[in-house]
């Protein structure tokens, strides 16, 4: 593994993330000059072969837990905030 030098910045790791099923949602916290923001990524967890993979495309059957997965991560940036 390479050494971090000041020029290269430290990878950002999520704050948090949800998963339910196959769904996950990870959030990134990002600081700006009005407070902290939260970005948010979702995926759909599947296996080909041996290996873990993961994709933004959801099916008809995925959608319900793709919105119960959004809300919890509404009410867990909500909470953020105090």
């Amino acid at each position: 593994m390479p050494k971090q030098t000041s020029s290269q910045p430290a990878k950002q790791k999520p704050v948090h993330e949800i998963r339910l099923g196959r769904i996950k949602a990870t959030i990134w916290e990002n600081e700006t000059e009005n407070g902290t923001r939260y970005n948010v990524t979702v995926c759909r967890l599947y296996k080909e072969d041996d290996q873990w993979k993961q994709t933004a495309s959801f099916g008809r059957d995925d959608l319900p837990l793709v919105a119960k997965v959004v809300d919890l991560v509404h009410t867990w940036t909500y909470e953020q905030a105090g």
